[in-house]
């Protein structure tokens, strides 16, 4: 049982992460067990050696798995994808597929950005998006299955409203998208509001 429990996945996040967010629904998804290390990033935790050790680069999330150690959240999805292979995150038909790897927006909106200027990027971005989807959207961005889409998606909506206050009646279809995210354990399960080092007064 010990042994078993060394080989537990183990994911260095932060709860306000965008990116470590859409690898927690991904865990999720795939019903996999992993141990949650957080790391403040206000408090510049990816900054110390301990940490920099596993991502030089100094960002989360990391995961390790053994003897393996990734950062960036998608080449974590994507090895999750390889070697656990249920509940896929990417649909069977190539399009489909292509569609889900477009990069929706830039990431990277640090703790510390602007609220008005990343309000204003997070606006053009989430019209551009109410443009693209529109042709390929069912009750979730590319379809009625969720995909590594969602996954990109849904921590990028809720950053939006939590921290930016970005009024969503401007954006229907991803109001509706992201309204039906929560409404799935998984990404319910991995949103800021419910992290193991979510401070009392962000608690959902």
């Amino acid at each position: 049982m010990a042994g078993e429990e060394s080989k537990k996945l183990k994911l260095y996040s932060d709860w306000l992460s965008s990116c470590a967010g859409r690898v927690r629904i991904g865990l999720n998804l795939k019903g996999l067990e992993y141990e949650y290390v957080p790391v403040n990033l206000l408090k510049e935790e990816q900054q110390t050696p301990e940490f920099l050790k596993l991502n030089p680069v100094g960002f989360v999330p990391v995961l390790v798995d053994g003897d393996v150690v990734l950062a960036d959240s998608f080449a974590i999805l994507m090895y999750l994808e390889e070697k656990f292979p249920q509940h896929s995150l990417l649909p069977k038909d190539l399009h489909g597929r292509g569609i889900n790897y477009q990069k929706f927006m830039k990431e990277k909106l640090g703790p510390d950005a602007d609220v008005a200027w990343a309000r204003d990027q997070i606006r053009r971005g989430f019209a551009a998006l109410e443009k693209l989807l529109k042709d390929y959207s069912g009750k979730y961005a590319t379809g009625d299955e969720v995909f590594l889409a969602d996954l990109f998606l849904a921590p990028q909506i809720d950053g939006a409203i939590r921290r930016f206050k970005v009024d969503m009646d401007e954006f229907p279809l991803l109001a509706r998208i992201f309204k039906a995210y929560l409404e799935l354990p998984a990404f319910r399960d991995a949103m800021p509001g419910r992290q193991p080092d979510t401070p009392a007064e962000h608690r959902d």
